[in-house]
């Protein structure tokens, strides 16, 4: 059923209301606090249609109201409005972003950690999927006898080192001849494409033992597939701790338990549905996927909002970038925040390229 003007509005104010104080909300104080130009009866009774319609609940110990998850979902997708950040709210949080940057996992962790102490909340970003890049460069650089480092590099200018154990027999040339004709073969070609059986058969007439040369190959086939490793940077879970919506210790604990759990919170980020909530003040391209309480299916979750957005390397690769706090926070301003990280990041990325 369609609310009325009058319901939006009273619905909107209790979400504000409540978000600001944590305490039940009723009639006599939204009268005090807003200039709603009704009767507390016509309040009383409209909250009482509200409430029968879900979006707002009692709880046992008053005689206020709260809003319920579909109270907050019908405040997100049509009540609230989405402003821009002040300029200094930006100048912090581009300072913040852009210190001490080598390398896109350096510009990923700030921006992590920016929208974290933006927030108030815990934040989290997961690096893309990079099956769909195309290897430009590997490198095998000896470190000392029997340890190797394996650089790979991708279509995005994206580097991903990892170290590896060879036979002590080989030296310095025999792994950079391998590299060069590893390199040589596979340069150009996506990393969905790239199997054992193309690594190994791209090094020709090395005059190395099969034996050795293949398990040279092999690291160097497992360092390339890695590289589509996704990696999670989640950060600020002590924050949620300081808020009331948390103090249960029961509470604390079940979230606290699958925050640690970062293969799980990345499955979920990565296989999140195509709900979206537009930003409908700013015609650019600014969107963000928002759950709310139930609708996540994580456990521990039911008092949280999972609000996440996407962020590009490139023309291509899509990363995730997001917040996880309680359901009840400002909305509006944590979705102008992580936009507002999201285009940053995306900026920096260029300049990091270039």
């Amino acid at each position: 059923m369609p609310l009325d003007d009058r319901k939006k509005k009273i619905l909107q104010v209790v979400v504000d209301d409540y978000v600001s104080t944590y305490e039940p909300v009723g009639s006599k104080a939204l009268i005090e606090r807003h200039n709603l130009n009704v009767s507390s009866a016509t309040v009383r009774s409209e909250m009482a249609e509200l409430e029968k319609l879900g979006l707002i609940e009692k709880p046992h110990t008053s005689a206020g109201r709260i809003p319920s998850d579909r109270g907050y979902r019908e405040y997100v997708d049509s009540l609230m409005h989405v402003d821009n950040l002040s300029d200094n709210d930006r100048k912090i949080i581009t300072s913040r972003i852009s210190k001490s940057v080598d390398e896109v996992s350096d510009l990923i962790k700030n921006a992590s950690n920016a929208l974290s102490i933006s927030t108030g909340f815990a934040s989290l970003a997961i690096t893309p999927r990079l099956r769909r890049s195309y290897l430009t460069q590997l490198k095998m650089l000896m470190i000392e006898p029997g340890k190797v480092l394996v650089v790979v590099v991708l279509s995005e200018g994206v580097v991903k080192d990892k170290l590896v154990r060879i036979p002590n027999f080989l030296t310095d040339k025999q792994v950079a001849m391998i590299s060069a004709s590893v390199e040589s073969a596979l340069s150009g070609k996506p990393l969905e494409e790239i199997t054992l059986i193309t690594v190994t058969s791209s090094v020709k007439n090395a005059n190395i033992p099969d034996s050795l040369l293949n398990q040279v190959l092999y690291e160097a086939y497992t360092a390339i597939k890695q590289a589509d490793k996704l990696d999670i940077y989640l950060q600020g879970e002590h924050r949620m701790l300081s808020l009331p919506d948390f103090n249960e210790m029961s509470k604390a604990r079940e979230l606290l338990d699958t925050l640690s759990d970062d293969g799980m919170i990345a499955g979920y980020v990565n296989e999140l549905g195509s709900e979206v909530i537009d930003d409908k003040s700013n015609s650019s391209d600014n969107s963000c996927m928002i759950r709310i309480g139930q609708e996540i299916a994580l456990e521990g979750f039911d008092d949280c909002s999972f609000i996440t957005t996407t962020y590009k390397i490139g023309d291509t690769l899509i990363g995730n970038i997001g917040v996880i706090g309680p359901k009840r926070m400002e909305y509006s301003k944590v979705i102008s925040q992580i936009d507002f990280v999201r285009n940053t990041l995306s900026d920096e990325m260029k300049k990091l390229y270039e």
